[in-house]
């Protein structure tokens, strides 16, 4: 999967869609948080930091973390350029490498969750990584029939609502909610489907 964000990385930011997406979830954000300058961040699966950017005027210091070298240098490039100086890229796979000293007040992920086979693992992962008081937003694909990434896929074919948050709560979050994000189009041979989006807040 790796190799395959490596070798799209170089056009992932020339997709509108992806760009739109990547507004839309920020703007949720922004509308369900209280967003502060002094607020530390990670973002898990940054991908080309097209999340980060749009929220980077409202945070502090942010993290980006992902395990795709080709992304992470585009996104380097992308910081050297626009001359931002609270965003820090991260090479790191939570799966196989120790998990981060510090710890942060906010996490969010987008269109990340339904790669990750261990959703189990992966929460507890971040809510050992999250503060308290801390937010753990993920912003991903509600349950669809499989045709969003087609029948090779291994990942999640989108998420349940309640089965997530009772996945959410005993990771230990004190509280979960949904809010809709982003109605998404992809073309499936001759037909545009649109595959709604939600952005899950969780409390620790």
């Amino acid at each position: 999967m790796t190799d395959y964000f490596d070798q799209q990385a170089a056009n992932w930011d020339s997709d509108p869609v992806k760009i739109e997406r990547a507004r839309a979830a920020a703007q949720a954000i922004r509308d369900n948080l209280s967003l502060a300058p002094n607020c530390t961040a990670l973002e898990y699966g940054c991908g080309t930091g097209l999340l980060s950017f749009a929220l980077q005027p409202y945070l502090g210091q942010i993290t980006l973390a992902d395990s795709s070298s080709g992304m992470l240098a585009v996104l380097n490039e992308k910081i050297a350029a626009s001359g931002v100086h609270n965003m820090f890229p991260m090479k790191v796979d939570f799966s196989t490498d120790p998990l981060p000293q510090i710890k942060y007040q906010l996490i969010y992920t987008l269109m990340v969750l339904h790669h990750i086979p261990d959703t189990d693992w992966i929460l507890q992962d971040f809510y050992t990584l999250l503060e308290r008081p801390g937010v753990l937003c993920v912003a991903d694909l509600e349950k669809e029939d499989g045709s969003f990434h087609g029948r090779d896929f291994s990942g999640h074919k989108g998420f349940d609502h309640d089965e997530l948050s009772q996945k959410v709560l005993s990771a230990g979050f004190r509280k979960v909610e949904f809010k809709p994000v982003f109605q998404m189009p992809k073309t499936i041979g001759e037909v545009t489907k649109y595959f709604p989006l939600f952005l899950m807040i969780a409390d620790k």
